[in-house]
């Protein structure tokens, strides 16, 4: 593999060597292939004419004049490059089939068929590159792995959260479900094909084969929401959203602060004894009928009252000084309050970037996966549109003049 073109002199990542063409948009198939360029892949994002369609979704800096991409594109597309191509015409598909061919891993997260009608099915692929991995991430999951009878059904984030059971179980009452906030049915997706995408690596070193790795997004989903399935398996009960608490623990939620909301959480009887003196009720941590989680299970209304007498008169910062440390406890952040915490300095999560067209840096969120000799990192920014077109088609045997006959020709951007 061609060394990778990176901005600064930081130390290649763990997958440094991988080569990635990556097909993808939006969020769950772009969040996928940004870890892999995280830790060291070479990531080519090959787009379409006119961009990956969250490059136009924003937000977009005040002063940002040029709009190639804002903060949606930044957030999941860092560490990547990007090569324009018009897949429509034959030399479109050409220099693709070229891009695979040296390639080690491809991934796309477009609907069951539209690659294999284009001609680059996984079986077509595997011809002339054998050790090739091929990842999906779909609303339903690939035919090849199970045909689901909505396989053609498009899908995002709130249909595999809706469908997955996530949202049947997140709520403020029994019969309000509701969305969870952040787009985990897309992200758990990535995190669940980058896993299968790793494991199939570790495969093709043992074997010099490569295979077809396949994720449904509502597949991902109810894996993450595990406990309602045996909850109904063992019981029969047909689980439901419980507010902010914990079916099966106690206390385990939020409880009201004076200025927002702590979380507080004592999964065993020896954290809600500590609990019980901290808040200045000691008798709860040896009367019977609170001693024990199952107790406490069974009288839950009455041990959050007992703790929001506590919380609810003083501030988060007042109660994470008598609480933190002492029991599982954190408090509501907003995102001002994460960006004000040293916490997630020094663990270098809130990383500046440059964000072309506009005077300053902006902030994105950083590697959460630390190594201690390869560690991963954000190398450089998201990629303008076509902005590695030349090194890219370069790097694999096209010359100057060509390169340019075909962006006059706009097969290539």
């Amino acid at each position: 593999m061609q060394d990778q073109a990176q901005s600064n002199a930081k130390p290649a990542g763990a997958l440094a060597g991988l080569r990635v063409v990556d097909l993808t948009q939006m969020l769950a198939g772009p969040f996928c292939t940004q870890i892999l360029a995280d830790h060291g892949a070479d990531v080519i994002k090959v787009e379409a004419m006119t961009g990956d369609g969250t490059r136009v979704t924003g937000p977009f800096c005040a002063d940002d004049t040029l709009k190639d991409f804002g903060g949606y594109f930044q957030s999941v597309n860092r560490n990547k490059r990007s090569i324009a191509l018009d897949l429509k015409t034959s030399t479109g598909r050409e220099i693709l089939h070229r891009l695979i061919d040296k390639a080690d891993i491809v991934v796309e997260n477009f609907r069951a068929g539209v690659m294999d009608r284009l001609g680059f099915a996984y079986e077509t692929l595997r011809q002339t590159n054998p050790r090739l991995i091929y990842g999906t991430v779909r609303g339903f999951g690939d035919p090849r792995s199970g045909e689901s009878p909505y396989a053609q059904w498009p899908a995002y984030d709130v249909v595999s959260q809706a469908m997955g059971g996530m949202m049947g179980i997140t709520g403020p009452d029994r019969c309000t479900p509701t969305k969870i906030g952040p787009g985990v049915g897309d992200t758990i997706p990535a995190l669940m094909l980058c896993i299968g995408i790793l494991a199939a690596v570790n495969r093709v070193r043992e074997t010099g084969q490569g295979q077809f790795v396949d994720v449904a997004m509502t597949d991902a989903v109810l894996a993450m929401c595990e406990r309602i399935v045996y909850q109904n398996s063992y019981t029969g009960e047909v689980a439901a959203p419980e507010g902010n608490r914990h079916p099966l623990l106690c206390p385990f939620g939020l409880f009201r602060a004076r200025d927002g909301h702590v979380s507080i959480a004592c999964a065993t009887d020896a954290f809600w004894e500590k609990l019980a003196v901290a808040i200045g009720r000691a008798d709860m941590a040896t009367d019977p009928d609170f001693a024990t989680n199952a107790a406490r299970v069974q009288r839950q209304q009455q041990v959050i009252e007992a703790i929001e007498a506590f919380t609810s008169v003083r501030t988060k910062e007042e109660i994470a000084t008598a609480l933190g440390g002492k029991v599982p406890f954190g408090p509501v952040y907003t995102s001002a309050e994460i960006f004000e915490d040293r916490h997630y300095a020094v663990r270098e999560m809130l990383v500046d970037v440059e964000q072309p067209g506009s005077t300053k840096p902006v902030k994105i969120a950083g590697v959460p996966i630390k190594l201690s000799d390869t560690p991963g990192a954000v190398r450089r920014r998201a990629p303008m549109l076509g902005e590695h077109t030349d090194e890219i088609l370069g790097g694999i045997g096209y010359a100057d003049d060509l390169i340019q006959a075909l962006k006059e020709q706009h097969v290539v951007a």
